[in-house]
Formats: structure tokens, C-alpha cells, sequence
């Protein structure tokens, strides 16, 4: 039974990337799966290919996660956003963050 002092915080954080180096999409998705396994193990969060499947040379991935404690959520969203970026590889064209 839910109360009224509980809350659900879910964000989404949507990343474009552009890999350069790709020449097929067997090296686009070494790159994307090698970023999703990262994400998942690091900050346990959900993450899916959603857009250019059969473009070699981007990628479109959303990133959730909910928590009960929003501050954390944000804090643990910007290494994920931090992640992203350091990714080998792959460059970020646009990333966005949405709260759900």
C-alpha cells in the first residue's frame, strides 16, 4: 500500500552518438553493446538501442532509471551522462534528460 510520502522519481537520458570508426554494423554494435554493458554494470540502469538500427555509423540508446531519492537519481544521471561522453570510439552528437 502505497502512502503519501512516497515518491517514484524515473529519468531518461537519450543519447545520439556518431562512430566514426565503424565500417559495418557488426563494429557499431561491438561499440554499443560494449557502452550498454558498461552502463548496466556500473549503475544498474536499463538501456536500449532505439533509433538508426541499420545506420552503421550512429546510434540512439535511452538510458532509465527510477529511484525513491531524487538527488541521488540526479547525482548517479551525471556520471551516466559523464560515462557516455568518455566513451572510446563513438562521439556524442546530442544527449537529453528527461524526468518521467
Amino acid at each position: 500500500m502505497k502512502t503519501s510520502d512516497e515518491s517514484v522519481y524515473v529519468v531518461l537520458v537519450t543519447v545520439e552518438l556518431f562512430i566514426p570508426f565503424a565500417h559495418s554494423l557488426k563494429d557499431k554494435r561491438s561499440v554499443v553493446r560494449g557502452l550498454r554493458d558498461q552502463l548496466r554494470a556500473r549503475f544498474n540502469v536499463s538501456v536500449a538501442e532505439f533509433g538508426y538500427q541499420d545506420k552503421w555509423q550512429r546510434a540512439l540508446i535511452g538510458v532509465c532509471m527510477l529511484s525513491g531519492d531524487r538527488r541521488k537519481l540526479e547525482a548517479d544521471m551525471a556520471k551516466v551522462r559523464r560515462l557516455c561522453e568518455e566513451a572510446p570510439h563513438a562521439e556524442i552528437v546530442d544527449i537529453s534528460q528527461e524526468w518521467l
